[in-house]
Parts: structure tokens; sequence; C-alpha cells
């Protein structure tokens, strides 16, 4: 591992050596031995500028401290200043560029293609932990739940998600995260998805690796004194004589805070408010095959993410300039190299302010810090519309408009309501008999998990295309609530709509265009039937996702892929979008890594 430092001037990264040290195994609440977590987290050397100077702060590398310091500002210590505090009566607020000292990123082998880049979470944009946290009446479980944005905060002045990512797969266990728990969101934010066990080495065990946002400390493996805890809850807390109640992180589900034991405000599937990250390039898609193998820094504010896909060394090297510009390129092999440069966005905090007011929200901007966290908002204007159908002439001539609703808008994943098909294997391959090559049969479907109260189910199936296009292929809506699956070319069941072609009916994928198109299936549960006054041959998909607005009380999704000719899907191949996006206003997707122009 190359030797590496982020450091944040200005909100600008700069480079400086640091030395990791060599790993070291921890052990589960059961004293197991554990080589998952990377323990070489070192105090960064790292300066924040800050804007102003606000009562109650405290620089702790500068040893500047206030008698009145509350004791959760404790543990940020070692990680001044690049992490600083504040306070007043009831809120520790944790202000940091969000990039860590340790390195970051290798061993991931589910990506999206994010990069690390500082987040400005200062100001008005900062964590707030509650200095008295308030047992809650009915203590609320993480599990399906509280899927997007942060549920903690590390010590580091990290972000800490659901271990669970918004699909209910737990991260931690398919990949998706490095060698300290982490990896980066849609907006390019860096942020864990388990207790950084790591941080443990760095303030002792008599501290709190993290602050779950209800106020509760989380503590690491074992208790201050060292024993082992016991007695653990769901939520992976307890109550002690000498701490009161806390929670532990561990090796194993839930590995941070199971649950919030304090109370916590829920605002479209996360806690509410919190921090806003800033993207300055559009959100990319998986990227198959590829596993990262080492991220360092080239130079002043330079860095390079080096992965293979299949063998084939790649990377990705991108500079931060003054300027407010962002160069990237990328390395993809065989396929050649392609560049872009991005221009940064700047958007309001989405966090309180130190008095505890709320900024107002700008047109279209949802909560949430985190790239692959924060909802889109639910009319589906986060960034660039998507093209309806590309923007060409349907076959009765008339222009196609464009689509409303970006392509995850509505959705609701749940951890229980899952979708499946008889004939889609685990490689995800659509058979011919159901695309315009074969048939043009509807897929055979069957769900499960379906929340209480759910009066009616709607079903869509589409695809988002290159260059920006959203295509719908089968729209179905008043599906009796007693519905569990639908049999192959299914008749007289709900009310059928439009393709994007305008025809009533389904649409059989064509996969137009050279390698494996995605195809999404995804079943809504309703909490009523949907009030469409249109006939049949005016609902589209933006017709049927306007009149579910409010109604939506979960969603199931089914990916498929197809392949003319059975060819296998190229590596960079753009998939939907899988996860909600950090907001408006996100710049054209960039050239894929991978894929030839």
């Amino acid at each position: 591992m190359k030797p590496s430092l982020l450091h944040l001037t200005g909100h600008a990264l700069l480079a400086s050596p640091v030395f990791f040290a060599a790993a070291v195994s921890a052990h589960d609440v059961n004293g197991e031995p554990h080589t998952a977590y990377e323990t070489s987290a070192g105090p960064p050397a790292i300066l924040l500028a800050q804007a102003g100077a606000p009562q109650n702060r405290t620089q702790v590398g500068a040893r500047t401290v206030r008698s009145n310091r509350p004791a959760q500002a404790a543990p940020f210590e070692a990680f001044a200043p690049k992490v600083s505090v504040r306070w007043d009566e009831r809120f520790l607020f944790v202000e940091s560029n969000g990039i860590p000292a340790h390195n970051m990123m290798v061993g991931i082998t589910a990506w999206q293609q994010q990069v690390p880049l500082p987040q400005n979470y200062t100001g008005a944009n900062a964590w707030q932990i509650p200095l008295t946290p308030v047992p809650a009446k009915e203590p609320r479980s993480i599990k399906g739940q509280f899927l997007r944005g942060a549920i903690a905060l590390a010590v580091n002045g990290i972000p800490i998600f659901n271990p669970q990512n918004n699909r209910g797969e737990v991260s931690q266990e398919i990949g998706e995260l490095d060698e300290w728990s982490g990896h980066c969101g849609r907006a390019d934010d860096y942020h864990y998805h388990a207790a950084p066990l790591h941080l443990q080495k760095i303030v002792g065990k008599g501290q709190p690796i993290a602050f779950a946002l209800d106020g509760y400390a989380i503590y690491g493996l074992t208790e201050p004194d060292g024993s082992q805890p016991t007695g653990l809850d769901a939520f992976n807390g307890h109550t002690t004589q000498a701490l009161g109640y806390h929670y532990h992180g561990s090796t194993k589900y839930p590995y941070v805070n199971g649950g919030f034991h304090g109370e916590v405000t829920e605002r479209e599937q996360q806690v509410d408010p919190q921090p806003r990250a800033q993207p300055v390039r559009q959100d990319q898609p998986p990227l198959r095959g590829a596993k990262i193998t080492g991220f360092e820094s080239t130079g002043a504010n330079s860095y390079k993410l080096s992965y293979t896909v299949n063998g084939d060394k790649r990377a990705v090297l991108y500079s931060i300039n003054a300027d407010g510009t962002y160069p990237f390129e990328f390395q993809n092999g065989s396929a050649g190299t392609t560049k872009q440069t991005y221009t940064k966005r700047e958007r309001g905090g989405g966090g309180p302010r130190p008095d505890g007011e709320r900024p107002q929200r700008r047109p279209g901007e949802g909560p949430g810090a985190g790239g692959d966290r924060p909802p889109r908002p639910e009319d589906g204007t986060a960034g660039p519309p998507p093209r309806e159908g590309g923007g060409g002439k349907r076959r009765d001539g008339q222009q196609e408009a464009v689509s409303k609703f970006a392509p995850d808008a509505m959705k609701k994943p749940s951890a229980i309501f899952i979708l499946t098909s008889p004939e889609i294997s685990a490689d995800g391959k659509l058979p011919m008999d159901y695309t315009g090559d074969g048939s043009g049969a509807t897929l055979p479907l069957a769900w499960k998990g379906a929340p209480a109260g759910t009066k009616s189910y709607a079903l869509i199936m589409d695809h988002f295309a290159p260059g920006n296009v959203m295509k719908h292929y089968w729209t179905l809506w008043d599906i009796p609530a007693g519905t569990t699956s639908l049999p192959k070319n299914v008749k007289d069941v709900g009310k059928l709509g439009t393709s994007f072609k305008g025809q009533i009916g389904y649409e059989p994928p064509h996969s137009q265009g050279p390698g494996a198109k995605t195809y999404v299936l995804t079943v809504y549960a309703l909490s009523s039937p949907l009030q469409i006054t249109q006939p049949p041959r005016e609902v589209n998909r933006d017709v049927l996702l306007a009149a579910m607005k409010d109604k939506v009380l979960a969603s199931a999704s089914l990916n498929v892929t197809y392949a003319r000719g059975g060819d296998a899907q190229p590596e960079g191949q753009r998939v939907p979008r899988r996860e909600g996006g950090p907001g408006a206003n996100n710049p054209p997707r960039p050239p894929q890594p991978g894929v030839p122009n």
C-alpha cells in the first residue's frame, strides 16, 4: 500500500506523506479473531479552513478548550484540527471535509465507479449529535428502514450509513466495502457501512468510536475496561452502571447500532435533519468484474485509483483544482483512455444552523448526507430529466415528451418485499421468448413480503438507455391486493397502459446496439388504488408514477439483461441507477470507463 494522506485547506485536497501501520487483527464480541478491519488509521495532520468563529468552538489540536466543553467532544480530539466541534445547549456540531486519514477504496469488488472527493460538512451543513439523548417510547430498528442517509457519525468525522444498502443487501457481505468498512456514494462522498473498529486504536478503549444520530455513544468490541460486553439487545446496545445506555460495534450484522434506542425523526427513509453531500459529477453505474487494487496521491491535489477488470489493469486519475474544476482521466486498459472535466456546483447545506433553525431547501432538493442514500425528490426532477423514448416520434407520428421522472422515482426498496421470476436464473438473463426476438410474451412474476396495509399493486418495466433516455415497456395498475404473482402472458389482471412507443400493452425489448442491456421490473405496493382518469391509451410511465405520489408503501425490483445473439455484457455497460441521488442539478454523465465513445 503506497503511503498517502488527504487533507483539506480552503476546501481543497492537498497531499502529504503519512505512513500506514501494518494491519492488526481485531476480535468480535465473542472474542473470535477477525481480520476484515484495518487498524492502520492514524491521527491526521489536516487543517480545515473555517468560516467565522462561532461561540463554544473547540480546536482541540491547538488545545484551545473552553471549560464548558461537553464530554462528547473528547473522542474527536485525536482527529483535530481536521475535525472541529462546537455546541449549544442541545447539540454537538461536528465539522469535517469527509475525508479520513486512513487509505480508502482498496479491496472493493462491487464498485459503482465513484471516487473520494471532499465534502463541505461545515457551518449550516455540519453534523449534529444530541447532547442529551432521549429514550424513545418505541425504539426503531434499522433493518429494512433508514436505508438512506447516515445513522451514525464516526469520531473522525466520517458518516456511517445503514449496513444494508437501499436494496436491502448487507454491503459488508457483497464486496461493496473497502478494508476500512467504507466506500464512496453517488456524490463521491466517502462513508462507512459498518462500525470503524480500527479507530479504537487511535482513541483508546475508554472512548467511543462513533455516535449514533440519536446521541448514544458507540464503543468498539469491548467495554472501556477491556471486558467483553454482555446482554446486548437487538440494536447491539445495553446499559451499564458506568456508561448508561450505549451501543457496540461488531464483526457481524448489524456491525453498528442496529436501531435507535433514542428519539430520532425519520423523513423519506432517513434520519432528519442531516448534512447534504454535494456532487460535482453525475453518479455512475456499477462496473461488473472490477476490483479496486490501490488508491494513492500522485501529487498536489491529484489522485489515482487503480483497479482491474477480469485481469485488465485500469485506473482513474483526477485532480481537484482551486478554480473549482475537477479533471478526470479514465484509463480503460484495452478500451483506451477518455477524459472529462467537471465543474463544482455549490448548493446550500442541509443540516441545522447553530441555533437549531433549518435552512430553506431549494426546489428539487432532498434532505440527506450522502451519495448512495439520500433520496431523489418524489417528483423525480433531480438531475437532467430523462428523455422519454429518446425524444423521437412515436408510431402515431407525435413527438415524445421529456420524462418528468428519474429512473428510481417513487421507489421505496424494502428488505422483505421481494420480486422474482421462475424464468430468471442467478445470472439475470432474460430468455429470448420474452423479447422482440422471440414470441414477445410477458414474463411470469411472483412477489412476497408486501407491507401491511397494501390495497393495490402497480407494475412498470423500464430501461434507462444511453443518451439519458427513459424507455418503458410495460405499465400495469389496479392489480388486486390479494395478488402475489402474474402468469406468463397475463390477461385480465389489472389495467394495462402503454409502452414508450404509445401502444397499449407489453412492448418486448429488442436490445438495439451491441452488448447486453438491463431492464428493470418494479412492483409497487400501494396504500390505496390509483385514481387515474385518463383512458388506458394515455397512461404511460409518467402518468402512472404521478398517480402513485404519497401512496407507495414499498417497492420491489428485478433487474434482467438481454443481449442479441447471447453477447456477454461489456465491462462498464450502462445500467439503470440503483440508488437515490444526492440532489438537483447533477452534471451530465461522463464517458464510462471501459466503454469506447
